[in-house]
């Protein structure tokens, strides 16, 4: 699995690209509620490593809402929250400043993929293309199927 996820460490300088439209959208609103025109980048904000709103946020932006740009996680972020993130759809992270970018890069890079689907690839590995193909999905309801079909194994 070929991983992404930009890490970027704490900095009091700017950090975003020039000329990239950003929002930052803080916890109690809802992304649906925010026009998404023209966006490249949104932060969303974690204000202490335990509030874990900004994860339900990113995870409406991506399967959802169809966000695609980059969806950056900001303040109080953790390398114990790497793999999570990810996972949820965030595609950065701006680290704690007391957090260190290679243990971070270690932590990304531990898992070669996941059993389960997650944001960004909503179908698990084990799921074969018999199970998506457009033959089940034109089937009638209740059609008999192949008993194979639902355990998703050769």
């Amino acid at each position: 699995m070929k991983n992404n996820f930009k890490l970027i460490a704490a900095s009091p300088v700017d950090t975003r690209a020039e000329g990239t439209k950003t929002l930052q959208l803080s916890n109690d609103i809802h992304p649906a509620a925010v026009s998404l025109n023209g966006v490249n980048c949104i932060e969303l904000h974690f204000p202490t490593f335990t509030d874990g709103r900004a994860y339900s946020q990113a995870f409406l932006l991506r399967r959802r809402l169809g966000f695609a740009g980059d969806l950056r996680a900001t303040g109080d972020v953790l390398v114990d929250q790497l793999q999570p993130l990810q996972r949820c759809g965030f595609s950065s992270a701006v680290l704690r400043a007391d957090q260190d970018l290679t243990t971070a890069q270690r932590q990304l890079d531990r898992f070669d993929g996941f059993y389960q689907g997650d944001a960004l690839q909503p179908q698990p590995p084990f799921a074969t293309s018999i199970l998506t193909s457009d033959t089940f999905a034109s089937a009638p309801l209740g059609a008999n199927l192949p008993a194979r079909a639902t355990l998703g194994a050769d």
